[in-house]
C-alpha cells in the first residue's frame, strides 16, 4: 500500500493512495531509472514514489543519499563511540572487577550483533531516512512507530547535551582552575555541531570519516600498548600478566559470594547496554546512503569487528592493565580524562604525555558523538513527519537534502546543556539524562519484534527471503534472544534499589530514574493508539514496497579497482 501527504501533516495511508504498482513504476523509471548521476534528481525520484506525486516532491524536496561508502564504513566502525567507552567503563569496572566487565561487554556485544542483523535485512530491503519508526509503523502498529520516533527523538536530543558537556568538562583537563567559563566551551561544541549537520550531509559524513579514523586508530593504538605494558614492555618493565584477576576477577557487588558476584555481573550487562547506544545509527543513515544495497550489508556485517575489537577486546586489556581497586577510578575530583582507565593504565606504565593525547581523543569522541545523535535524532524526527506523527513542514529539506527543520529543532534541545554549568541546575540536567537510559532499549526491544512481523510479511506476500540481497542468519530466533535479553535489562536495571529496606530519597530517586523511561514509552503507544484508533497491521497487508519501486530502478555506478591499493581501499571502504 502506498501513502501520500495528508492534509494535516505527514504522511498517512488512504484510498486515494492505493494506485495502481505500474504507475508508481512509471514515475520511479521517470525521476529514478537510470544510473545515478544527480544526486537531487534521484531524491526527487524517492520523494514521488513514497509521497504519491511529483508534485508534493518538488514541494518539499528530500534527503539526497550524500553519504559515500567510506562515510557509511566508519560510521559503522566508530560512529557514536562517545565518552562511555573510554570514561563510562572504569566506574563498572571498579564495582565488578574485571572478568565480569568482559563477560558483560561480550553478552550484550552478541545480542547487539543479533539485532543489528535483524534491522540491516530491513534496512537493505528499504533503506528510508529515520528508517526504525517507519519500519515499525509499517510492519507491527502506527501506534508504535509514534512511541519509537518520539522517544528516539528525545533521547538523541538529551545525549546529544550530555555528549556536548562531556566535552566541555573534559578541557577542564588542560584548564584545571577552570579560569574559562564551561559555558564558553558548550557554545562553541553547539555551534561547530550544528554547522557540520545544516549545510549538507556530505560535510557531516566527512567529519565523521575523520572523527570515526581517529577513534579506530587510537584504539588499535591503545590495545596494542595495553599487550606491550601487560607482557612489561613499558618503562617501568612491570610484567603485569593477569596480576588483576588474582586481586577479585568478579567483584562482590550486593550480597555476598555468589550473588554478589551474580549481581556485579549483572550490573556491567546494564552499563554495557548504555555503553553499545547508538549502533543501530548505519540504519538511520540507510535512507541518505550512496548505493544502499552494497554498503549498509557490508556495514551492518563490520558491527562485528566493532564489537569485537573496540568492547571486548577494550574490556580484557582494561582489566589487566589497571587494577579494579585503584581510587582514581571513582575519584569524583578528577579532571577531563583523568578518571579513564585508559589514561591510569598509562600513568601507572610511566609514559608521559600519552594522557594529554588521548584526553585530546577523548575530547574528539565526544564532539564526534554529539555530532552523530544530532544528525540521528534530526532523522528520527524527519521520519516520524514522514508517518504523519509530527508536523507536516518538517518534510521540508533544503536544496541540499537537508531536513533544516528537523535539525534546528533538534539542535535547540542542545541548549539545555547550559543547565550543567549552575551546580543546581546541574541535578536537574542529570536526572534529564538518566531519562534516556531506558529509550535505547526500548528501540532495540522494538527492532527485534518488528524483524519478526517483516519475515511475517515477507512470507504472507510471496516474497522469497533467499532473493533478498541481505539474509540475516537463524531467523526468527536470533531476533527472539534479543528482545528477551533486552527486555530482561529494562525489567531489571533498577535491581539495586529493591536490595534496600528503608527507602529514602535517594532510593526513591534511582527507583524514578530507572523505570519512569517505561511509562514513558508505552504512554506515547497508548496516546496514539487511542487518539488513532490504530490496529496492529496483518502480515499480508503491510506496507513493504511503498518507496522500493523508485531504489530498484536506481543504477549505481561500479567500481573497479586499477590496482592493489586500490583494491585495498574498496575493501575497507
Amino acid at each position: 500500500m502506498a501513502e501520500e501527504v495528508s492534509e494535516k501533516g505527514g504522511l498517512s495511508a488512504s484510498d486515494g493512495a492505493k494506485r495502481n504498482v505500474k504507475e508508481v513504476t512509471d514515475l520511479s523509471v521517470e525521476h529514478g531509472a537510470r544510473e545515478v548521476t544527480n544526486a537531487h534528481e534521484a531524491a526527487l525520484g524517492e520523494a514521488a514514489d513514497l509521497y504519491g506525486d511529483i508534485q508534493t516532491a518538488e514541494e518539499y524536496g528530500y534527503v539526497e543519499r550524500g553519504l559515500k561508502s567510506r562515510h557509511i564504513q566508519f560510521i559503522a566502525l566508530g560512529g557514536t563511540i562517545g565518552t562511555g567507552l573510554f570514561l563510562g567503563i572504569g566506574t563498572a569496572f571498579a564495582d565488578s572487577g574485571p572478568v565480569s566487565v568482559l563477560l558483560g561487554y561480550t553478552f550484550t556485544g552478541m545480542a547487539i550483533f543479533a539485532m543489528m542483523q535483524s534491522l540491516g535485512e530491513m534496512a537493505t530491503w528499504l533503506p528510508l531516512p529515520g528508517a526504525i519508526p517507519q519500519y515499525c509503523a509499517r510492519y507491527v502498529d502506527p501506534a508504535l512507530g509514534f512511541a519509537v520516533g518520539w522517544n528516539n527523538w528525545y533521547q538523541c536530543s538529551i545525549t546529544l547535551c550530555a555528549e556536548i558537556s562531556a566535552a566541555a568538562v573534559l578541557i577542564s583537563f588542560w584548564d584545571q582552575d577552570e579560569s574559562i567559563n564551561q559555558a564558553v566551551w558548550i557554545s562553541i561544541i553547539i555551534v561547530l555541531i550544528v554547522a557540520l549537520n545544516i549545510f549538507a550531509v556530505a560535510i557531516y559524513g566527512e567529519a565523521e570519516f575523520i572523527f570515526a579514523s581517529i577513534k579506530i586508530i587510537t584504539i588499535i593504538g591503545l590495545l596494542l600498548l595495553a599487550f606491550i605494558i601487560m607482557l612489561g614492555g613499558g618503562p617501568t618493565h612491570d610484567r603485569l600478566g593477569f596480576r588483576y584477576w588474582k586481586e577479585g576477577a568478579m567483584k562482590e557487588y550486593i550480597g555476598h559470594g555468589d550473588t554478589g558476584r551474580f549481581t556485579g555481573l549483572w550490573r556491567t550487562l546494564v552499563n554495557a547496554a548504555f555503553s553499545y547506544g547508538g549502533v543501530e545509527m548505519v540504519a538511520v543513515a540507510a535512507g541518505e546512503a550512496a548505493n544502499p544495497r552494497k554498503n549498509i550489508p557490508k556495514a551492518v556485517r563490520r558491527v562485528f569487528w566493532r564489537i569485537l575489537f573496540f568492547y571486548v577486546l577494550g574490556s580484557f586489556f582494561i582489566g589487566v592493565t589497571v587494577s579494579s581497586n585503584d581510587p582514581d577510578l571513582t575519584n569524583e575530583d578528577a579532571k577531563g580524562a583523568q578518571s579513564s582507565p585508559w589514561v591510569i593504565a598509562i600513568k601507572n606504565a610511566g609514559i608521559p604525555v600519552l594522557p594529554h593525547i588521548i584526553n585530546t581523543v577523548i575530547l574528539t569522541s565526544a564532539t564526534s558523538s554529539g555530532n552523530a545523535f544530532l544528525y540521528t535524532g534530526s532523522r528520527y524526527l524527519f521520519g516520524v513527519a514522514q508517518n504523519g506523527q509530527a508536523p507536516r513542514f518538517l518534510l521540508k529539506c533544503s536544496k541540499k537534502g537537508v531536513p533544516y527543520y528537523c535539525v534546528g529543532i533538534t539542535a535547540a534541545i542542545s541548549l539545555i546543556t547550559y543547565m550543567s554549568v549552575s551546580a543546581g541546575a546541574n541535578q536537574v540536567f542529570l536526572w534529564f539524562q538518566n531519562l534516556t537510559t531506558i529509550a535505547q532499549l526500548f528501540t532495540w526491544c522494538s527492532v527485534c519484534i518488528t524483524y519478526t512481523r517483516f519475515r511475517m510479511a515477507l512470507i504472507a506476500q510471496n516474497v522469497d527471503r533467499n532473493s533478498l540481497v541481505f539474509k540475516s542468519p537463524w531467523q526468527p530466533y536470533t531476533a527472539w534472544v534479543a528482545f528477551g535479553y533486552f527486555a530482561l535489562i529494562i525489567f531489571f536495571n533498577g535491581f539495586a534499589v529493591f536490595t534496600k529496606k528503608n527507602w529514602g530519597s535517594d532510593e526513591l530517586t534511582s527507583f524514578f530514574t530507572a523505570y519512569i523511561g517505561v511509562p514513558i514509552f508505552f504512554g506515547l503507544y497508548g496516546f496514539w493508539k487511542l487518539f488513532k484508533r490504530t490496529k496492529v497491521v496483518r502480515p499480508e497487508e503491510a506496507d513493504i514496497t511503498s518507496g522500493k519501486a523508485a531504489l530498484d530502478a536506481e543504477v549505481w555506478p561500479e567500481q573497479v579497482p586499477r590496482n592493489w591499493l586500490e583494491k585495498f581501499w574498496f575493501w575497507l571502504v
